[in-house]
């Protein structure tokens, strides 16, 4: 008899308990054809615009519809109406009307925003969605928010005021008291509401199905990183994963039905995921038992950034192979210190072979496509202090799903420190290295991508290390320390927190040495002058 693995053992397990159900795997015929998502936040088609043109504008839908078509070589567009509170539709559950004279009436909060005054006239947003992807054969989505908090930092001002702010639904300001899961008021983590309460999922699952029941969505997505908190501590981990699997095994039931009636073909499900696999747990997510409660694609989001990691094959290693698993991709792979509040952290922009290497690695590793998030904020937001700005490279966009065109690239790899962030888990970087001490870091290395020239290997932190000397091996090759290269490689990001001659040292990379491996491991040791704090460190090939 074949030896059982854990990953059999983990889908047999989950299938079994769901089978009484009558839910079963998707097939991975029903994901194939999706191999390339774009995440439509909405709110950028304002962020991204500078004050005084924002003040002076209105949201319509040539606006929303242009956000659609710049991203038309996708094949599904992730459309994210709202906070997941207050609906960006037509709803007959809480309309945005309803919000505004429950607003007004009640509390005397005056006011509309832009995108509840397009709503308030008539404008919808999943109607005009779905009119404009069918043309574009781009398949249109839902993108569900499930716990999101943006409204929560308002909450202590608004209780000292007696008045809800307008981003709090009704619900949300009626609850507060017994739905939230702790007392801080402008803790996102303790202000949002707890998913072990009945009352708190059905509010959740009523909008989601009145969505899925009005328009001819191709599928839908469960945002479980906005908010990832959905638990309180004293809820057990057993318990987390039976009320979120019993939520999909709902949802999964919901979408067929609704699809059946409005004579669609199968629905796809997909879940946003932490990609850390040892994170997951805390909010109950088992990839083994969604996957057998119906979920046909598993989006994993190592939260605001590009990052290069394993988490693609771990998560094909827990969920089989029936379901379409994707990395999420966004504009950013590193943040520094906000310069003024949220917002104002400076950035270091993925460039073009950023996403090249990025999707390459991850098909390696089983990946059936990738997605895309927050890419429209290469533009102009906040503050010109992070800029300057561009518009996002919708080139890369055709060219994500095309593995031939990939692996003719010259690779880009890198380890970042991100942010501090749970939703990353435990990080590699930052790094504190002591001086005459060895300290080894595994780069992913593909097979298949082009290499043809030495490449530049370059360690940055965020203080001055001019004055070290730093020893860099990669086994037992010492590498060559050179003169330092704010651009191993031509972009155009240019004067964009890049790193100077002060942060950052460099040395050349023989392309022997990554010759037929799957990672390079590089080891650092300080000889001289004080430990160095490491944040980020990239190998680039030209």
């Amino acid at each position: 008899m074949p030896q059982l693995t854990r990953r059999h053992f983990l889908q047999q397990s989950s299938a079994a308990s769901l089978a009484g159900l009558g839910i079963h795997s998707a097939s991975a015929e029903s994901s194939a054809p999706i191999e390339t998502i774009y995440s439509n936040d909405t709110t950028h088609i304002f962020s991204c615009l500078r004050l005084k043109t924002r003040r002076e504008s209105t949201f319509s839908d040539e606006r929303f519809i242009k956000s659609i078509t710049e991203a038309s070589e996708v094949d599904a567009h992730f459309l994210q109406p709202g906070l997941g509170w207050i609906p960006w539709w037509k709803s007959e559950i809480y309309s945005v009307a309803d919000h505004y004279q429950w607003l007004q009436e009640t509390h005397g909060v005056k006011g509309v925003d832009k995108i509840s005054q397009y709503l308030l006239d008539g404008g919808d947003l999943l109607e005009t969605l779905v009119k404009t992807c069918k043309p574009l054969n781009v398949k249109p989505f839902i993108s569900f928010r499930l716990n999101d908090g943006h409204h929560v930092g308002d909450l202590a001002e608004a209780l000292k005021q007696g008045r809800p702010t307008v981003k709090m639904s009704r619900h949300y300001w009626d609850n507060y008291e017994s739905f939230r899961i702790g007392s801080d008021l402008k803790n996102w983590d303790d202000a949002v509401f707890d998913w072990s309460i009945p009352e708190v999922r059905d509010y959740k699952f009523a909008l989601i199905e009145e969505a899925c029941s009005n328009y001819d969505l191709a599928g839908l997505e469960l945002d479980f990183l906005r908010h990832w908190v959905r638990f309180k501590a004293e809820t057990s981990l057993e318990e987390r994963q039976d009320i979120t699997t019993e939520f999909v095994v709902r949802i999964r039931k919901m979408l067929d039905r609704t699809g059946a009636s409005r004579n669609l073909p199968r629905r796809h499900l997909c879940i946003r995921v932490p990609a850390n696999s040892k994170v997951r747990p805390e909010q109950g997510i088992n990839l083994a038992a969604l996957s057998a409660a119906g979920v046909d694609m598993i989006n994993l989001s190592n939260s605001y950034f590009t990052w290069q990691d394993k988490s693609v094959a771990t998560a094909r290693e827990e969920a089989g192979d029936q379901v379409a698993v994707y990395l999420e991709m966004t504009h950013c792979t590193m943040t520094g210190k906000a310069t003024n509040g949220s917002g104002t952290q400076p950035y270091l922009r993925t460039t073009d072979e950023h996403f090249y290497t990025t999707a390459m690695l991850a098909y390696e590793q089983g990946a059936s496509g990738v997605s895309l998030f927050n890419f429209p904020y290469y533009r102009y937001h906040v503050t010109d202090d992070i800029g300057p700005f561009h518009e996002p490279p919708f080139h890369v966009l055709t060219q994500l799903k095309d593995r031939r065109f990939l692996r003719e690239q010259a690779p880009s790899y890198f380890l970042s420190s991100g942010r501090r962030d749970r939703i990353l888990g435990e990080r590699t970087l930052p790094a504190i290295l002591n001086r005459k001490e060895d300290y080894t870091f595994e780069i992913l290395v593909s097979e298949k991508m082009k290499v043809a020239a030495d490449g530049t290997l370059r360690l940055r932190s965020d203080e001055s290390i001019g004055d070290r000397k730093i020893e860099v091996r990669c086994g037992k090759t010492a590498l060559k320390a050179i003169a330092f290269v704010e651009k191993p490689i031509p972009h155009p990001y240019d004067d964009t927190w890049l790193g100077s001659n002060e942060d950052t040292v460099c040395f050349s990379f023989p392309q022997a040495l990554i010759k037929g491996k799957e990672s390079a491991g590089i080891t650092i040791r300080i000889l001289a002058g004080i430990r160095v704090r490491l944040i980020y460190l990239d190998l680039t090939f030209p």
